[in-house]
């Protein structure tokens, strides 16, 4: 009696190590799968940077030819 009480709490114990070996390997890879997803978002980040300054120096490139416009519209004015 004590042999098969002995071979159901082994049987217990393999399923428990194989649970946690299965939950170690499903770690791992959640972990692999946020650190590509962190790559991701700072990759964005880094690209929306570069959208945001590049909007920045557009807009100052556009008010000034629009100064210029203004100008020249201001001396067409004077003639």
């Amino acid at each position: 009696m004590s042999f098969e009480v002995f071979e159901k709490l082994e049987a217990k114990v393999q399923q428990a190590i194989d649970t946690i070996t299965l939950l170690q390997m499903e770690i791992e890879e959640l972990k692999e799968k946020n650190n590509s997803l962190v790559r991701e978002v700072e990759s964005s980040a880094s690209g929306r940077e570069s959208l945001v300054n590049e909007n920045v120096q557009l807009k100052q490139e556009q008010q000034a030819w629009q100064e210029r416009l203004r100008l020249l519209l201001g001396k067409m004015d004077e003639v």
